[in-house]
């Protein structure tokens, strides 16, 4: 999966109708609302729009007829593998009517050329580690996840006995952590995921 970096605008003209994409990094329902609210332009005939963040999509059509507008503009994000994306298609009409067909072509084309053209970065979902061990192996768990991407690592706690760390890093990599830290304690450290 990936997100957008930025926003981005696309506009295309078809049929004499406008046609103005917006798309938007957004990491919240309400962050997403707020997108499309300062992307919807009052003058013209129909703002439609659709987000999604993780299992939690929305969108609306705006008085265009049912499924043309929203729907095709939420496909193109599911289509190009996208998540916590909102997307806003503003329409200013030119006098041809589209038919439901043509909207659909239209609403989706224009929102999946606006997502084509967007900067992405792929998502990476993060788990989070608790682990007491002792005072003389914190410095090597420090040093062996120090090879590992992304990975940040805090003193939580000191006892009298050792150290509680907090470890972030990357979920793909968490078997291979409670390895290494299971390794350089010989088992004797206390691994908890939070």
């Amino acid at each position: 999966m990936f997100t957008l970096t930025t926003t981005e605008r696309f506009e295309q003209e078809i049929k004499k109708s406008r046609f103005l994409a917006q798309a938007g990094p957004v990491g919240s329902e309400e962050e997403a609302r707020r997108f499309i609210a300062g992307c919807g332009d009052p003058d013209a005939g129909h703002n439609c729009w659709a987000f999604r963040i993780g299992t939690v999509h929305r969108f609306s059509d705006d008085g265009e007829p049912g499924g043309t507008a929203g729907r095709p503009i939420l496909q193109a994000i599911e289509g190009q593998e996208l998540d916590r994306v909102a997307v806003v298609v503003s329409r200013w009409f030119g006098g041809i009517l589209l038919g439901t067909g043509g909207l659909v072509r239209a609403y989706g084309g224009t929102a999946s050329a606006c997502l084509r053209a967007a900067d992405r970065q792929p998502i990476i979902t993060l788990a989070t580690l608790s682990v007491t061990c002792a005072f003389a192996d914190e410095a090597r768990i420090r040093a062996g996840l120090g090879g590992f991407p992304a990975t940040l690592v805090d003193t939580t706690d000191f006892t009298p006995d050792g150290v509680t760390l907090r470890i972030t890093l990357p979920c793909e990599r968490l078997d291979d952590a409670v390895r290494l830290v299971t390794d350089i304690c010989r088992g004797q450290a206390r691994i908890q995921p939070l």
